[in-house]
């Protein structure tokens, strides 16, 4: 790996629960990821604008509204439109499996839910980096 990892940790919407947002940041930080953490109520369209501009790998949603079925596809919509649909959208939250079937067919990554081990998603990016490092090569 010739630069870190850069992860874009966002929580989209009204939801005013940003504890685990800041656990999951820390420990990308910790794995030696570099972290932009945007901080509460954050709109999709800033989500994608900032994720362009800091020229992440991946953006990871904490979401524990219920809006999941529409903040991570706009997200999605968004980064594509900016032609950045090469970055991994993952995420976590109180999200029911079939909502995660659907949002994985939306082009979203695998989704964590509440107690999963941070590292379970520091393997998850990694491996996915790995994968797509070379594809590149």
């Amino acid at each position: 790996m010739d630069r870190p990892i850069r992860v874009l940790v966002a929580k989209p919407g009204l939801d005013g629960h940003d504890r685990g947002a800041k656990v999951v940041a820390a420990a990308l930080r910790d794995a030696g990821m570099e972290v932009i953490y945007t901080g509460l109520h954050q709109t999709p369209e800033m989500i994608a604008s900032a994720a362009v501009q800091e020229d992440v790998d991946v953006v990871g949603l904490s979401i524990l509204s219920g809006a999941h079925m529409t903040l991570f596809p706009r997200v999605r919509e968004l980064l594509a439109e900016q032609g950045r649909d090469d970055i991994l959208i993952t995420g976590g939250g109180i999200i029911p499996k079939e909502d995660m079937d659907k949002l994985a067919g939306f082009g979203v990554g695998r989704l964590f839910g509440p107690g999963t081990p941070t590292t379970e998603l520091i393997a998850y990016i990694r491996n996915w980096y790995a994968e797509r490092q070379a594809q590149d090569a």
